[in-house]
């Protein structure tokens, strides 16, 4: 798919909405699986001036119903795989107007639609997506998100960490539903000019396959994800790798030794959250520390802080908390007052910053173990195991 059929087909699932009833300002709710009828289709919301709401395409009914609860979309666009489940809570949750993809539905109404579309004239400011958080305890939190937010992790991941170019070719296994996957999937790319590889079912298999088929020269996925690829190497050809990028839990030095062992390719850790957005700490190339997660990006600053709020020196351990172009903007919750404290957006883990700034992860504040008077974290545990 080139930039000018991708611009076509975004610009007709644009008139669809328009003429489904969506203004500047409506959320639309997204499900589908990593493709190219989901990216046309965030990028149409995108267009419209409207506010995507992105959501895991496994998340089943009482998940989704918690999520429409909170974000009160009036429209939805989904695979007509996933229909069944919107459905089941759709009506009670005020989703009056549901078009699916793969049944007919969509493809009818993009026939007669128009390829011209004049964009909204959004603000920097204005809120574009709610990117709700994957936690497994309580109501789901949605982090609202403005345009700027989006343009400034690309200027800080795509073009500083990884300096992307119109040769890349990206591809990797987060659900656009992860802001994780948002960035380096669809908009890390399209900002650069370069090319993705969407992959609806992310198996290692599948994976070593499109990297060998297309050329794939940056991957996403988890520490986990590149274990499992780890052992399904042989007979593999991955020259076109240039970068392995990790993000959504920490990175045992462990894996990425394994990895830089099999392909002698370095992974680039990263932390980020969905609060920030995207990736806020990280280091790539000849900065890679294995075993730490890196120093903070450019325009971000980071430090540690006691239980009082006071930042520590270097050499501390202590609570991790960031500041910079993107921060937490809870839509109505009231546990904003937890994660963004005197200016700081406190993530919740726990991290040591040594006498060259880099950071290096302890474990999550909500998981230390206290035994005998001796704060244990939990992948100490994990690592003696």
């Amino acid at each position: 798919i080139t930039y000018r059929d991708l611009l076509a087909r975004a610009n007709r699932m644009a008139n669809v909405l328009v003429g489904a009833g969506v203004r500047p300002g409506n959320r639309v709710l997204l499900r589908g699986y990593n493709g190219p009828e989901l990216y046309v289709a965030w990028l149409a919301v995108m267009k419209a001036g409207a506010i995507a709401v992105t959501t895991m395409p496994m998340l089943r009914a009482p998940e989704l119903s918690a999520i429409i609860g909170k974000a009160k979309p009036a429209f939805a666009l989904t695979d007509h795989r996933l229909l069944a489940e919107l459905s089941a809570v759709a009506a009670a949750g005020g989703v009056d107007t549901r078009i699916a993809w793969g049944n007919g539905d969509l493809e009818a109404r993009l026939g007669s639609a128009s390829d011209h579309f004049d964009n909204a004239d959004t603000a920097a400011d204005d809120v574009c997506l709610l990117a709700f958080t994957s936690g497994t305890t309580g109501q789901p939190k949605a982090c609202a998100h403005f345009h700027r937010d989006v343009l400034a992790m690309a200027d800080v991941v795509g073009r500083h960490l990884l300096e992307t170019s119109p040769g890349d070719v990206y591809a990797g296994s987060p659900p656009l539903g992860f802001t994780f996957g948002l960035g380096a999937l669809l908009v890390f790319p399209l900002r650069f000019r370069a090319a993705t590889v969407p992959i609806e079912a992310p198996a290692p298999a599948t994976v070593l396959a499109a990297i060998e088929r297309h050329g794939v020269t940056c991957l996403f996925t988890a520490p986990i994800a590149y274990r499992g690829l780890a052992g399904e190497l042989a007979g593999r050809n991955l020259a076109s790798l240039k970068r392995c990028v990790s993000a959504g839990e920490f990175l045992p030095k462990a894996v990425s030794d394994l990895w830089f062992e099999r392909t002698g390719l370095r992974i680039i850790d990263g932390i980020g959250a969905t609060e920030m957005i995207h990736i806020f700490i990280s280091a790539a190339g000849e900065a890679i520390r294995p075993g730490s997660t890196g120093r903070p990006l450019p325009g971000y600053r980071a430090c540690v802080l006691d239980d009082d709020g006071r930042e520590l020196p270097r050499g501390s351990t202590g609570r991790l908390a960031v500041t910079g172009p993107t921060g937490c903007r809870y839509l109505d919750d009231p546990r904003q007052l937890d994660y963004v404290q005197g200016g700081w957006n406190v993530t919740g883990d726990i991290y040591r910053v040594d006498e060259d700034g880099y950071f290096w992860f302890v474990a999550r504040a909500d998981d230390m173990i206290i035994s005998a008077g001796y704060n244990i974290a939990g992948p100490e545990v994990e690592w003696a195991l």
